[in-house]
């Protein structure tokens, strides 16, 4: 499929957590459907956090989900399998492991956010992907975050103001509001041309097929 008829690259909402396992998976099995199908595409992420009371220093991953979801040890590890295989499949690597811990995301939103207005949102969203999930970085900490920021090009000194004055908070509250009201619950959300929502990793060949329908839909 060639997209290319398109008079505009489709525009792609991804409505996503930075300790969300499946949000990268999904983002990964997109993009590679996104290059299978030469789809000339726009992707604009947007704040959701799976556990907005979470305290401020975290805690062990396993512990919040045994609390959370009510999983045995046994039903822990099969997940964990099953999202490292679905993310070697995409070329992602996942490193669980008994001290992995979940964080409160409100900080890296704000980051995100202001990393947006730099032309730098898409880098920073994937560098702290990895920073979580691969290389098991304390994001809870506001200096991890500002080298982590750094790294993918924007300014420390800057990046650690933005985490200490807090000033785009009420920004990330009412985008994470907005999409609350429009019937986003639970995340990968992925919104295609302002139209289509289609929820969670759905593989490839899936978002192959979706990307196919919307090419075909008249203009």
């Amino acid at each position: 499929m060639n997209n290319t008829k398109k008079a505009e690259p489709l525009r792609i909402d991804i409505v996503s957590d930075v300790v969300c396992p499946w949000c990268v998976i999904g983002y990964r099995q997109l993009a590679q459907a996104l290059k299978q199908t030469n789809t000339e595409h726009k992707i604009y992420w947007h704040p959701f956090e799976l556990n907005p009371n979470m305290p401020a220093e975290g805690q062990n991953l396993r512990e919040h989900i045994i609390e959370k979801y009510g999983s045995t040890k046994a039903q822990s590890d099969a997940s964990r399998e099953a999202m490292t295989q679905a993310g070697r499949e995409v070329g992602f690597e996942f490193n669980f492991n008994d001290d992995t811990r979940m964080h409160n995301t409100f900080d890296l939103h704000q980051l995100l956010h202001w990393a947006e207005q730099q032309g730098h949102m898409h880098e920073l969203k994937q560098a702290l992907f990895v920073a979580h999930f691969t290389d098991g970085l304390n994001i809870s900490d506001i200096e991890v975050l500002a080298d982590i920021a750094a790294q993918t090009g924007l300014d420390r000194s800057e990046a650690l103001a933005v985490l200490k004055d807090q000033r785009f908070a009420q920004d990330v509250r009412m985008a994470e509001q907005h999409w609350q009201q429009q019937g986003v619950h639970s995340v990968p959300a992925i919104i295609f041309d302002e139209r289509h929502l289609v929820s969670g990793a759905q593989g490839i060949d899936n978002f192959k097929h979706v990307l196919q329908k919307i090419a075909d839909m008249p203009d």
